[in-house]
């Protein structure tokens, strides 16, 4: 079963982010797919408010997600992974600025009947808006 949730959060990240196929979306999520992600917009439930969360970080920041690590348990799987890109377009209401852009990000996912049904986003959005200029760098001491 883990290996079967593993694969199916693989291709999430694999084929519908960095593949940019967001049609996968309608074979690998639930109807009722649920979004969670306190720093992005508020996504409609189902494969079509996924699409548009994703779209967002590959039209406006080229993105391109890298797993780093995945753990799974039970109807669960853990993923550590890292966001880059460049600052192409608007984001967040900061005009392009043309930097690249790397951020940590952990997700968890919810398996049930061989979909994702719940996707719980964390991401170090601080960092992304530093390197944007929209929030300035800390001084060094």
């Amino acid at each position: 079963m883990a290996t079967e949730n593993e694969a199916l959060v693989r291709r999430f990240f694999e084929e519908m982010c960095n593949a940019r196929r967001l049609d996968v979306a309608d074979e690998i999520l639930s109807a009722d797919h649920e979004y969670v992600d306190p720093h992005s917009p508020p996504a409609d439930r189902g494969p079509d408010g996924m699409k548009a969360i994703v779209s967002i970080y590959q039209d406006e920041l080229d993105g391109h997600w890298q797993v780093e690590e995945t753990i799974s348990a039970g109807d669960r799987v853990t993923v550590r992974w890292v966001g880059s890109g460049v600052h192409k377009s608007d984001l967040m209401g900061v005009p392009a600025t043309g930097r690249p852009v790397r951020v940590d990000a952990i997700s968890v996912f919810r398996i049930e009947n061989g979909k994702i049904a719940q996707h719980i986003c964390l991401w170090d959005t601080l960092t992304l808006l530093q390197q944007i200029g929209a929030v300035p760098e800390p001084a060094v001491a």
